[in-house]
């Protein structure tokens, strides 16, 4: 007969306490940005787009782990608030070329600052050591299982 299972409290499970901070920083940060009528989706592509020379929908999809008809719709957006254009690749027509306009570009300061005043608020508990320390092994926990997505949600 095999030994009766332990039961465990919650607290001893790294993944709670993980999923109890992630809730918050997320969840803040999500209320922020809406607060400007933005998304967590619309940010992610944002930042992406703007780190990136040449990016196709396709590859936006793909790196935020969304379907082509859901990057789609985040693309439909941003494109109504005329923070990005597409354009054709003049070589394929098939292909479409993702770049911040100039009122996208005005936009990424002041939503950084948004997402840097909600690490301020939930990482300045811990000092400039302790915060390099978590963010390395979040890193390196990253690197260990190879997540590719990027999180917007």
């Amino acid at each position: 007969m095999p030994p009766p299972l332990r039961k465990s409290g919650l607290e001893v499970h790294l993944g709670y306490w993980l999923r109890r901070v992630s809730n918050h920083v997320s969840g803040a940060f999500a209320q922020a940005l809406q607060q400007r009528q933005v998304s967590v989706a619309e940010w992610v592509a944002l930042r992406l787009i703007h780190e990136s020379e040449k990016l196709t929908p396709g590859q936006l999809a793909a790196a935020m782990s969304m379907t082509r008809g859901a990057i789609s719709k985040v693309l439909d957006k941003l494109e109504a608030k005329a923070w990005i254009a597409r354009a054709t690749n003049p070589e394929d027509s098939r292909v479409q070329w993702l770049s911040l306009t100039r009122s996208g570009t005005r936009q990424i300061p002041e939503l950084s600052r948004i997402a840097d005043r909600n690490d301020e608020h939930f990482f300045n508990c811990l000092d400039a050591k302790e915060q390099a320390t978590l963010r390395r092994l979040l890193q390196k926990l990253t690197e260990f299982h190879r997540f590719q997505d990027t999180p917007v949600d």
